[in-house]
């Protein structure tokens, strides 16, 4: 090899060197623009029932297969464009669980999608809706899930093609899409509608299935709520706005009917993902329905992004 190849492969390491030295530092889970305040205080369990229940945790981490919504053991599929992720053992099982986290692990998981050995969570757990919440609520979250059963048992592993199955990539995802900013009460609105959109907007992740999302799979902010696919891709969400695509014309008794049963005006049912979520909705208290319901029907009218 001659001097100038030499120069050539030795210039060409050194970039690709210093390209993965960036990559490196752009891609710090510590970079996560996310503030995380001290938590201090007991937590309200009845609280944080509630906030479990609105969150629809038993959707995703309850065992697939069971009515017990407190067997936390993880497991179920999510099917994606990306591959297939399995969610997680929440149960206070110090091995297998959670139970080994402090409040602070749990809201630096909930609020910054960071695992407390300091690794990256994938966005198919919606931690871009729960960065939302506040700091108390979350501990009494994780009081209450620390009050149940323990459960062995670890979940598959996530199945994920290449990129996706760089973990570390996600802390790019992270700087284009996490902007770490909780949720702020709009004093010139009812407390119930407050109320109504803090649990939509944080706590019960409407969004996240009733949007369409980009080829990153970030929410894409002209269709959030106005419908979208199913993430499997089988199916689609409803627009929830009030648009005439959506629930243009609906009374807030009305909406606040379906969250407890499930019915809709013209006396259909819900089904498919939806069916899980009143499960959970409907564990609310008749104010915080009724609270959800007049927040979903001030959003912004949208027409239904098209159907690929």
């Amino acid at each position: 090899m001659n001097r100038a190849a030499k120069r050539a492969v030795i210039s060409f390491a050194a970039l690709a060197a210093a390209g993965a030295g960036a990559f490196w530092a752009f891609t710090s889970p510590s970079l996560s623009r996310v503030e995380i305040a001290t938590v201090a205080g007991a937590p309200d369990l009845a609280n944080g029932e509630l906030l479990f229940n609105a969150g629809g945790c038993a959707s995703c981490h309850a065992a697939p297969g069971g009515d017990d919504r407190t067997n936390l053991a993880g497991g179920l599929a999510l099917a994606t464009g990306f591959g297939t992720f399995h969610a997680p053992n929440i149960s206070p099982h110090r091995e297998d669980g959670i139970g080994a986290w402090s409040v602070g692990d749990f809201v630096l998981a909930m609020r910054a999608g960071v695992s407390p050995d300091g690794r990256h969570y994938y966005p198919a757990f919606p931690y871009t809706s729960y960065q939302r919440m506040r700091e108390d609520d979350l501990r009494d979250m994780f009081g209450y899930i620390m009050s149940l059963e323990p459960v062995a048992g670890r979940a598959p592993d996530h199945d994920l093609a290449f990129p996706y199955n760089i973990r570390r990539g996600v802390g790019l995802w992270k700087l284009v899409y996490l902007d770490g900013a909780r949720f702020e009460p709009d004093p010139s609105r009812s407390e119930s509608w407050n109320r109504g959109a803090y649990l939509v907007e944080a706590a019960a992740h409407c969004a996240e299935c009733h949007s369409t999302r980009d080829f990153a799979g970030a929410i894409v902010p002209e269709t959030r709520f106005a419908g979208g696919p199913e993430p499997d891709g089988q199916g689609f969400s409803p627009n929830i706005t009030p648009h005439p695509d959506g629930v243009a014309g609906w009374s807030e008794a009305e909406m606040a009917d379906l969250l407890a049963t499930g019915f809709t005006p013209d006396f259909d049912s819900v089904g498919g993902s939806m069916a899980a979520v009143i499960r959970n909705t409907a564990l609310l208290p008749q104010a915080d329905i009724e609270a959800m319901a007049e927040y979903i029907l001030s959003l912004p009218p949208r027409p239904t992004p098209p159907r690929d």
